[in-house]
This record gives C-alpha cells, sequence and structure tokens, in this order.
C-alpha cells in the first residue's frame, strides 16, 4: 500500500506513515518524527488525542483520526524557515491521503471474503496452499482480488486461489478484497502461521558441575536454539519420568530465536544419581499438526547429593546394665553421603580403639564400665552419640547352673530316706526279739543290755 513513505524538503527530512485500527476497516494515522534538520530549525512534537476530528462517515468509509500533531518552530535566523516546515507538511499529508486504500466493515459491506481454511500453519519450507470467496451476494463491483507478498494467485469467478511451493517468509499477510456499488472496498486479512522446530535443545546446570549439597537450591536450564514462532513454544523440566513444571515464552518474535527456560530445585538424598531433561513442545493450536511438534534433550545425570549423618538409632539412650562375663553389642550405624567415618571414645581404663560402627566386646569385664562417646562424620558435618555402661558382678554358679542343686537336693532326700529305713528295720529286729530301749540303740559306748524277761520280777 505504499507505506510507510519518506519525503524530503529542503533541508529536512520526515517519516509519515498510516497505520489502520483493529477496531475500524482503516484507519490513518499520521506520524512525523523527525530525522533530521538544518541548525537553524528545532521541531518540537506533541500528540493530542480527540474525540472527533474527522467525521466517521463520508461515503468512503469510517475513519477516526485520533492521533493529530502540532509543531512548534523556533526561528533563530530566517522566517522561511518555518514557513517551509508548515508547506511541507500539508503537501506531505496530501499525498499521504492519495495513496490510502479504504476498507469499510458494518452496514456498508454486507458481507466479508471468506479463507479456506481460516487458519494456516505451515512448516518452514512446506508448500501451502489457500481458497478465497471474494463474495456471494453483494459482487456487483468489478474490483477484486488478493493481495499477497509470495506464491502466485489463480481466480475463478469470485473465487481465489493462492500457492506457493515452499513457504519460507515469515510474517506474511493475505489480504483478499472486493469493492462494493459504494465504492467501499470490504477485506478479509489471513496471517499463515510458521513455525520451524527447534534445531536443538539441551539441559544443565547454570554455573554448577561438581557434588550438590541436601536443601540448596541450584539452577536447571533448557536452552532451545533456532526456534519459531517462540510465542507458541511450550518447555517442561522432567526429573526421570516427574514433570516438575511447564514453562512458556513471553516473546512475540515471528522469526527463529534462541530461547533459554530456568528452573530452580531443591534437591534432596532421594535425587541422588537422577537424571533431569526437558522438552520443547511447539503449541500451534487446533489448525496445526495434531500431534504438537516435540523435542527433547538427553538425559542428563545430576552430580551427587551431599548430606551430613543422620543416626539409625535415637541417640543418648538410657544406661547399659550388663553382667559381667556377658557380650556387649554398642550400635552406632547411620547413613550419610558421603558415607560417614566412625571414631570411639572408651573409658580411660580401656585401651584398646575401634573405627566401626558397632562396638563389641565379647566378655565384658568391670574394666569396661564407663562412657563410650561415638563420633560419626563426612565432609558435610558430624554428630555424637552416648553409651553409659553400668557391669554388674556375675551371680554365683546357682544361676548359671541350677540343675546341679536341684540334683544335690535330690541325693540328700535320698540319703534322708535310706538311713530312716535302716533304722526303722533294726528296730523291727529288736521287736522281734526283746524290748530295747532306742536311746541305748543310738548311744555309742557300748553296755550289757539286759533282757526284759530277766527283769520282770525287778
Amino acid at each position: 500500500m505504499g507505506f510507510p513513505r519518506k519525503f524530503r524538503f529542503p533541508g529536512w527530512m520526515f517519516l509519515i506513515s498510516l497505520s489502520q485500527r483493529e477496531d475500524q476497516p482503516a484507519d490513518p494515522r499520521p506520524q512525523l518524527i523527525k530525522e533530521r534538520g538544518p541548525p537553524c530549525c528545532y521541531l518540537f512534537c506533541s500528540q493530542f488525542i480527540t474525540d472527533t476530528i474527522w467525521p466517521t462517515n463520508f461515503g468512503l468509509g469510517d475513519f477516526l483520526l485520533t492521533n493529530v500533531f502540532s509543531f512548534s518552530f523556533s526561528q533563530r535566523n530566517y522566517l522561511d524557515t518555518m514557513l517551509s516546515c508548515y508547506l511541507f507538511l500539508v503537501i506531505s499529508l496530501m499525498i499521504s491521503f492519495r495513496d490510502v486504500r479504504v476498507s469499510a466493515s458494518g452496514s456498508i459491506c454486507t458481507e466479508s471474503p471468506v479463507f479456506t481454511p481460516s487458519a494456516l500453519v505451515v512448516k518452514y519450507g512446506d508448500p501451502a496452499n489457500v481458497t478465497c470467496v471474494v463474495c456471494q451476494k453483494d459482487c456487483s463491483g468489478d474490483v477484486s482480488g488478493l493481495e499477497h507478498p509470495v506464491g502466485k494467485v489463480s481466480q475463478n469467478g469470485t473465487t481465489m486461489f493462492w500457492t506457493v511451493d515452499r513457504l519460507t517468509e515469515w510474517g506474511i499477510s493475505l489480504q483478499c478484497y472486493y469493492t462494493n456499488d459504494a465504492d467501499v472496498q470490504c477485506t478479509s486479512v489471513l496471517n499463515p502461521t510458521l513455525y520451524q522446530l527447534p534445531e536443538s535443545v539441551s539441559i544443565s546446570f547454570v554455573n554448577h558441575t561438581e557434588m550438590m549439597f541436601e536443601n540448596q537450591q541450584y539452577t536447571l536450564q533448557c536452552s532451545v536454539q533456532n526456534v519459531a514462532p517462540v510465542e507458541k513454544l511450550n518447555v517442561t523440566f522432567y526429573r526421570g519420568n516427574t514433570a516438575l513444571r511447564h514453562l512458556q515464552s513471553r516473546s512475540e518474535q515471528k522469526k527463529p530465536v534462541n530461547e533459554t527456560f530456568t528452573l530452580n530445585i531443591t534437591p534432596s538424598r532421594k535425587d541422588d544419581g537422577a537424571q533431569y531433561w526437558c522438552e520443547a513442545k511447539l503449541e500451534l493450536g487446533p489448525a496445526g499438526p495434531q500431534s504438537p511438534p516435540v523435542v527433547t534433550s538427553e538425559k542428563f545425570s545430576a552430580p551427587p547429593v551431599y548430606y551430613g549423618p543422620e543416626l539409625n538409632e535415637p541417640p543418648n539412650p538410657d544406661v547399659i546394665t550388663i553382667t559381667e562375663g556377658d557380650t556387649l553389642h554398642l550400635n552406632c550405624s547411620s547413613v550419610g553421603n558421603p558415607s560417614p567415618s566412625y571414631t570411639w571414645t572408651r573409658p580411660k581404663n580401656s585401651s584398646s580403639s575401634y573405627t566401626g560402627s558397632v562396638l563389641t566386646i565379647s566378655s565384658v569385664g568391670f574394666e569396661h564400665e564407663g562412657q563410650y562417646i561415638c563420633t560419626v562424620s563426612n565432609t558435610v558435618g558430624n554428630v555424637t552419640k552416648e553409651f553409659n555402661v553400668d557391669v554388674q558382678a556375675s551371680i554365683p554358679n546357682s544361676a548359671a547352673f541350677p540343675w546341679i542343686w536341684i540334683i544335690v537336693g535330690v541325693f540328700v532326700a535320698v540319703l534322708f530316706v535310706l538311713i530312716l529305713c535302716v533304722l526303722c528295720c533294726l528296730v523291727y529286729k529288736q521287736n522281734r526279739k526283746g524290748s530295747y530301749n532306742l536311746k541305748d540303740v543310738l548311744r555309742f559306748p557300748m553296755r550289757t543290755a539286759l533282757p526284759l524277761q530277766n527283769c520282770e520280777n525287778i
């Protein structure tokens, strides 16, 4: 349509452009920008917003002129400099409006051209085609067409056919139009979406290559190279098969660009050796491919996650009471990355040293009584655990060998019974031969006993 245009006037060069409002078919907005001028003349621009400067309907379409520029000039040497500037402004605006193509909508345009498909999504370098039905009812005018920056157009009655063998132009626009009886141009615009898959997608940590520490923050970045349109790009970060976050670009650039997305993470011990990766997807809408184009990065193994030692059992237990001669086990096992080391501090009267996680003493003596301190440490931190051991004297063999005393008791009881039986037998024999005094039988000094039958008369 011939915009923007540059006009030159002696000593001055201005840029005049017209733009169209979204809510009106055509809206000329002259914008004048001073590019250079003689040192004796200075141009000051001020923009005024007005509700109605130009009639909204004067036969050629609905115009709304909302930007009017007022210029004031400071004359230092020559009065004709100011007059020349004003004259230039008037002539430039007349030339600009001469080249304006008018379009209208509402009551003047009873119908608008129709594109098929209504939205066009094309992969970079692929062929493309579209059809435009200029009008169906209000077709009395003779002027119609389809403006196209690339490709070719053929016409069959009121239907236009646009084709291109290989679409490689970014940001093109197709304008299908016709002129009705009121000499008003009715226009429809189609902006094809040209897309290009990323050349590469990669993931890495920002300024970090060595080990990570638990509960500290690190930044992942996903770099997408040479993709378009970036406003349709969605990136997803993954840890293993778990999606961490979805991000979308805020850029409106139509041509291929490089875009970087970042995500802050706080790893834990379960993330040690985890694999991170990212996925770049172009969400092109219903007019795009049924399966959105996707490019993924290679999986990136994270550095080891370091954390300080933690005890498997609660620290500082109650006093441990053990009997002399028994086996003692003191458990100080823990977890940590890197693997922790153990140092034991034993009672003063115990000279041996130990560096394992569990301290074992096979036969405890009184010299093993006292406080044991286990120190667990690695490059991240350390933790201690205390054990208080009380050794008690062993109970005599009655506790260790109870069956011996049972056997002894049985033996004594049997012996007693045997002795009693012997005595009973002796008494029985004496009773058979005569009467005896039992205490005389048990008396050790030997005396002669007289039969009772000889003493009957005594």
